[in-house]
């Protein structure tokens, strides 16, 4: 075996063994949103959108090792999924359990559809799609008001929620176009024009301004969250990074993320943003849109390595710390973490190796 493949099984086979055994993905199917490992020792609420990545890392995992219980906890959390919509509002709560006032956010609804489509694609459960065509078709009637998107709309009124351009979550900025690959993904399925039309619109205005979004706050811990948005909007590319206007923007914003993490890093660092980061160079690269540099990328998966739990207690072994302050690490054992760092580590032993399709991009 050579090593790049002992590299990858290894930290692929813990990273799975953590979704599968820590408790992260409840009974139900629901995944929480993180798992406390302070005096809490609790999980967070369970939420519609990391259980919608959740599905889709569960679907890689499957298909990484071919192992029959990742396919089973993936259809899990795609079944949670399904009964989460809320028929009578025609709308995916952000929480199913949440009190009133409930909500609903665009790009949470693009992640679900993304991974109930993961899902469907690897077990043709009907159930599956018509509830991605329902949530699809939220996004595009209850949030997209011609040019503008809402971010947030309360339930059941779907009355819009206050927008607040310092946070990232309550605005709409250029990071929605992850999002929107759900309806990329729905077209390409469906063949419905509407969903094509939709991305086309949305991937418009993110080009046009998604230069403005970093810094955006003074705070460089603040910055460092936004790094984690701006890199949804490179991979919103990936069906376009061969548009001359989408290859600039992948190479100006991969050097801006790498700039920022260096001189930030220090103070605080996500794991999201560095996993981010090497996926998009990784593309770039198979694309021929901007040349891997390896000694980079070593670093960077090296970096990445360092944030996998070793722990001996099960809710965090072979789990991905959310992020470190000076030498700390924040006490979240996340999903997204963990789905983020094992694909991009999965895929930095594989590159050169093989293609990588962008619809399997968590």
């Amino acid at each position: 075996m050579k090593i790049v493949e002992q590299v990858k099984t290894t930290v692929s086979r813990s990273a799975g063994e953590w979704f599968l055994g820590s408790g992260i993905q409840e009974a139900k199917g629901g995944v929480a949103r993180y798992y406390f490992s302070d005096e809490r020792q609790r999980n967070a609420p369970l939420s519609t959108e990391i259980t919608g990545y959740a599905a889709s890392a569960l679907v890689n995992l499957y298909k990484q090792s071919s192992e029959v219980q990742y396919l089973d906890a993936a259809i899990n959390a795609a079944n949670y999924l399904v009964d989460a919509w809320d028929e009578t509002c025609s709308a995916m709560p952000f929480e199913r359990d949440e009190p009133n006032p409930r909500h609903s956010f665009f790009f949470d609804d693009g992640i679900i559809v993304r991974g109930l489509l993961a899902v469907w694609r690897e077990y043709k459960n009907e159930d599956f799609l018509a509830t991605a065509v329902k949530v699809g078709t939220s996004m595009a009637t209850d949030f997209a008001k011609g040019n503008d998107l809402v971010p947030i709309l309360e339930l059941p009124s779907k009355a819009q929620e206050e927008r607040n351009p310092q946070r990232w979550s309550r605005s709409s900025a250029c990071y929605q176009l992850k999002a929107a690959l759900g309806w990329y993904e729905l077209w390409e399925t469906t063949d419905d024009e509407r969903y094509l039309t939709n991305y086309r619109r949305l991937l418009h205005s993110s080009l046009a301004n998604h230069d403005t979004f970093l810094p955006g706050v003074e705070s460089e811990c603040l910055v460092m969250d936004r790094l984690h948005p701006y890199c949804y909007f490179l991979e919103g590319l990936l069906p376009v990074i061969d548009d001359p206007a989408a290859a600039k923007a992948t190479i100006w914003g991969i050097e801006r993320v790498a700039g920022l993490v260096e001189s930030i890093s220090p103070k605080f660092l996500r794991s999201d943003v560095i996993a981010q980061l090497l996926r998009v160079r990784i593309f770039a690269d198979q694309f021929g849109v901007a040349p891997l540099n390896e000694q980079t990328g070593q670093k960077e998966a090296q970096l990445l390595q360092g944030f996998q739990s070793n722990d001996s207690d099960d809710t965090l072994q072979g789990g991905f710390w959310f992020g470190r302050k000076s030498r700390e690490f924040l006490p979240f054992m996340n999903p997204v973490s963990t789905a983020f760092a094992n694909q991009a580590l999965e895929m930095w032993a594989q590159r050169g190796a093989r293609t990588f399709d962008w619809h399997w991009l968590i």
